[in-house]
This record gives C-alpha cells, structure tokens and sequence, in this order.
C-alpha cells in the first residue's frame, strides 16, 4: 500500500493568545479569517504583525487561528539568522527554554520571553490513517519528498489526532532545498 501524504510548505507565522491580539490589535479584538488551512478548523487571517529580533525584523508575518493557550513564531533557519534569533527546531508547542521577541502591531507591542522555534517537520495523521498504516503518535519517519532536487528527510514527527487531516509540513528551507511545494506528495518510506 502506498504511504504518499499532500505536502504543505509552512512559510513563517505566528499563534497568538486572545490576550497579545489585544494588545496588538485593541481591546476585545478578534482575528479575522483570510483563508481555511489544511487543519480543520484552522485559518490564515487578514491580520499581519511585524516581529523584532537583535538584527533586524520581519514586517507583515501572518498569524494563523484561532487564537491559541500561548503565543508562538515558527520560523526557518534562515529566517532566524536573519533576525538574529537562535531559535532551536521543536515541535509546535513545546517552547520552553525557547527564546523571545517583540511583536508589533497597530495598536501596541508585546515583548514574549519564550516561543521562537523552527517547527521540526512533521505529519499530521488522521487516527484512521495512522491505524491503517500502523504509526503511532510522536514517531519519527523517514520521507522521500519529491521536487527538482527530491530529498530524503529523516525524523520528521507523526502528529496523530481524531481532529488532524493528514497532511505533512515543512517549512521554506526544506522546500527550497528540494524544489517541493504545497500540493505536491511525498512517500512515508520508513
């Protein structure tokens, strides 16, 4: 049986709690959807924030909803290093120890002390795949994603849930390295 997964490429973005959007955005403010993502439930929203780092900043970063338990920017390697953060690779919600940065909006700013990561690449399974498939929760894979430059990717994390679409994530990196986009496939191989 064949084990292709729909690739998405995960561009920078920030979650937000309900409390930072209303610092940035006003009091009792809430996001606005833009576009559906792949995860049900979860959207691109209109609103945009810039963030700060010790080099330099990144204007127009999309947030992504609903709001969420605590405020997070993933972004890539090559995007840390252009701001000057070391920001370790981690699973999406895990930051402890993870460093700060300042989040600017149009009305006001907030300077978070932890959650800046790279986002480690990822799966996310429908529990009736990762049945059918036999993959557990927090396993890691080896993919072979395909583009003008295929690579084989080792520890990429399987993210198993009732509420998950089945769907793998990598970020603009990973992507420009192998010449993938969203929309194409890659096959589980190990």
């Amino acid at each position: 049986m064949s084990k292709s997964v729909p690739v998405g490429v995960s561009a920078r973005h920030i979650h937000l709690t309900q409390e930072h959007i209303e610092v940035l955005f006003g009091q009792g403010y809430q996001l606005t959807e833009f576009k559906p993502l792949s995860q049900p439930g979860q959207f691109a929203a209109n609103e945009t924030v810039a963030v700060i780092g010790t080099k330099g900043q990144f204007d127009k970063v999309r947030i992504l909803g609903p709001a969420r338990p605590a405020s997070q920017l993933e972004i890539s390697r090559t995007d840390s290093f252009a701001i000057g953060v070391k920001a370790p690779v981690r699973e999406s919600g895990n930051i402890e120890g993870t460093p700060g940065i300042t989040i600017k909006g149009p009305a006001g700013e907030v300077t978070i002390e932890t959650g800046v990561i790279v986002a480690a690449r990822h799966i996310h399974f429908h529990t009736s795949d990762a049945l059918a498939w036999g993959i557990e929760d927090k396993q890691l894979l080896k993919v072979r994603l395909g583009g003008e430059r295929g690579l084989v990717l080792e520890h990429v994390v399987a993210r198993v849930s009732d509420s998950f679409a089945l769907d793998m994530h990598i970020d603009t990196d990973e992507a420009n390295a192998s010449g993938a986009k969203t929309g194409d496939t890659a096959e589980i191989i190990d």
